[in-house]
């Protein structure tokens, strides 16, 4: 008994990645420097193995921000600093990031690899990402534990679940003259080495103040925002024209299939409605004693989102390769609803929580909440991953073999099956 049925396997034949990129960055900057990177890695490195390692660069990141301030994870106050040189560190983990995430491509071409599970592989890897780089973000802009971390979040997993919305429908990866995996990246990048040479503090500085405008009558009705503010702001247009782009792609998508387009505008309500239980749940924080949004179970509580979230668009990208209905719901969001409904029982019903009765409760709660967040989508991760590899006769980290005819066939398969 598999995770994927037999009907939807077959699918998995048909699959071809289809990929644009309109980025000017990409194609006359980074695009020569990957394709000259990708000769480095040997033809027996499998590209899967190249995904896995930029993600655990990532994730080493988020261990030193961890580690250099444990105050972060287990006290109210918080963001005591970690010495400057470490946000060095994050823009060259990044940096790698991004070019292991571009090169991956190249390097299943190169050895014969190309097809759905790296497609699945791929996304999956960066959907975690998302999460980890919204926390790294907002703690080098000095915005930590805020309602601003929370907009991020949102803003980068809206821009994310858009993508993958666009791919089904249109059946491309659409990347356009601005886009988060390219330009997105390297402003980040650029923002972790600006905190590593003046501090976080930084970015708390307000604009009009530094260009000297804060007393001009002229700009008297401009508020005078904060650095890492405005960079929120500017994040939340480009979050709008990413929208109106792919909802245009979308568009003309389903007038040449023949589809209604309010049917896939509609397929947007599942991540509209995923992020509401989040926010519901810490919308209230006096009335279940958690103040999540200011205690150290803000970390855990945004990570447990982050794995939802992954498991939700991974659904989404195994729909798209095995050209199977959209997702519309997640059980997962199951376990965030009973605790935005536990905190929120004193609106609806007028009585005390069940559950978060205390702070101590609430934590045990939503560290609760973390596992199953993260075995749920270990286990999704490993039962997909198993069906493709052993209907395609593959292995996830092992590059096939040619055979005397010259046929690709993986080394470990018996009989040397085909893929």
């Amino acid at each position: 008994m598999g995770y994927i049925p037999q009907a939807s396997l077959e699918n998995l034949k048909k699959y071809s990645y289809k990929g644009l990129d309109k980025s000017l960055l990409s194609k006359y900057v980074l695009n020569p420097f990957w394709t000259w990177f990708v000769t480095l890695w040997p033809l027996s490195i499998a590209p899967n193995t190249i995904t896995l390692t930029g993600l655990m660069i990532v994730i080493i990141n988020f261990a030193t921000m961890l580690y250099y301030d444990p105050v972060y994870l287990t006290e109210k106050g918080g963001a005591v600093g970690p010495p400057q040189w470490l946000f060095f560190t994050w823009a060259v983990g990044l940096f790698l990031y991004q070019s292991l995430d571009a090169i991956d491509g190249k390097q299943a071409r190169r050895t014969g690899m190309a097809g759905p599970l790296g497609e699945m592989f791929d996304h999956g890897c960066d959907a975690l990402n998302t999460t980890l780089e919204c926390l790294l973000t907002s703690y080098a802009l000095n915005l930590g534990r805020s309602w601003w971390t929370i907009a991020a979040q949102i803003a980068t997993l809206a821009n994310f679940y858009l993508t993958t919305w666009e791919e089904y429908h249109t059946g491309i990866l659409y990347l356009g003259v601005f886009s988060g995996p390219v330009e997105g990246i390297i402003m980040i990048v650029i923002i972790y080495i600006c905190t590593g040479l003046f501090g976080p503090s930084f970015w708390d500085q307000r604009i009009l103040t530094i260009a000297k405008l804060e007393h001009d009558p002229r700009f008297k009705n401009i508020p005078n925002v904060g650095l890492n503010e405005a960079l929120m702001v500017f994040a939340g247009f480009g979050l709008a024209l990413n929208i109106m782009n792919s909802y245009h792609n979308v568009r003309q998508a389903s007038k040449r299939s023949g589809k209604s387009p309010l049917q896939a505008l509609l397929l947007l309500l599942p991540f509209v409605v995923s992020a509401a239980i989040q926010v519901l749940w810490l919308s209230h924080p006096e009335f279940n004693h958690s103040a999540i949004i200011n205690s150290a179970t803000f970390v855990p509580f945004v990570g447990a989102w982050g794995l939802q979230f992954a498991h939700q668009v991974g659904r989404m990208i195994l729909a798209h390769v095995t050209s199977t209905p959209f997702p519309r719901w997640d059980w997962i969001w199951i376990w965030s609803v009973l605790g935005a409904v536990d905190a929120n029982l004193p609106h609806i019903l007028g009585c005390p929580p069940i559950i978060q009765t205390s702070h101590k409760n609430t934590t045990i709660f939503v560290w609760l909440t973390l596992v199953v967040s993260f075995v749920t989508y270990a286990r999704f991760c490993y039962l997909v991953i198993n069906d493709i590899t052993n209907y395609l006769g593959i292995a996830c980290f092992t590059v096939r073999k040619r055979d005397e005819k010259g046929v690709w066939r993986h080394k470990d398969v018996p009989n040397g099956k085909q893929s």
